[in-house]
């Protein structure tokens, strides 16, 4: 398992960060309801949750706004039923996209997705038609700072990792889901501080795209991400900074 495509990471290069647009709180707070409303509320017990209140946290997202998003999840408090659903789509020169949406009206969600993609030269896809291409697994970064690459591979690997890529920067762990807190813990007690504990998709079968199909996909990608609903993007294509001076 190698490379992690997830759009977001082109988007912060670009410059295009979710708070210019002031999404941040927002998606935050959608991610916490719908991992309350599919795990319960103990984040102890509820890894997606846990996940998603770090990510808040990291955010500055205040404390009463993560209570109450776990609260309405769990349905303590009233408020909008969102529901995760996940689309998938193509792209120019058959790239694949999935999208992660948290929707209170899946009839409109599923309207404005089908709309972008055909707006910006893709295509709404049926389930099951490009997830086959991707795994969907846990995720650690670890910025490299003076860790042993042999050291700190072996050291994931035993605390239960699948895989490690090693990058110019730093260390990529991926973990199954169920594993991802377990061995970002021993990483923790081993005093090793992630920059970033996700679940993503992963990418293991890529696709090549032509110079002039590149800004087409960045602006599918642009098109899609503009909407309220769409709370990931991940493709199984590389961007590489040359391909981006280029466009």
């Amino acid at each position: 398992m190698a490379g992690h495509s997830k759009w977001k990471n082109i988007r912060i290069r670009k410059g295009k960060q979710d708070a210019i647009r002031g999404k941040t709180f927002t998606r935050l707070s959608r991610e916490i309801i719908v991992a309350a409303k599919m795990g319960g509320g103990d984040a102890s017990m509820n890894p997606r949750l846990r996940v998603a209140i770090e990510k808040a946290r990291e955010a500055s997202v205040p404390v009463d706004n993560i209570k109450r998003s776990i609260a309405r999840g769990t349905g303590e408090l009233e408020g909008v039923d969102y529901e995760e659903i996940v689309y998938e789509g193509y792209g120019p020169g058959g790239s694949a996209i999935i999208l992660e949406c948290y929707s209170e009206n899946r009839n409109r969600t599923v309207a404005e997705v089908r709309h972008a993609f055909t707006k910006a030269g893709g295509s709404l896809a049926e389930n099951g038609s490009v997830s086959w291409q991707f795994n969907h697994v846990g995720q650690i970064v670890v910025d490299r700072g003076s860790l042993d690459e042999d050291e700190f591979t072996l050291m994931a690997l035993e605390a239960g990792a699948e895989d490690v890529v090693v990058e110019e920067d730093g260390f990529t762990v991926f973990t199954s889901i169920t594993d991802l807190h377990k061995v970002n813990g021993a990483l923790e007690a081993a005093g090793i501080k992630a920059s970033e504990v996700e679940l993503t998709y992963v990418p293991t079968n890529k696709t090549e795209l032509s110079q002039d199909d590149v800004p087409k996909l960045l602006r599918l990608l642009d098109v899609l991400e503009d909407l309220d609903d769409v709370q990931e993007t991940y493709i199984n294509v590389d961007i590489t900074e040359e391909m981006l001076q280029e466009v």
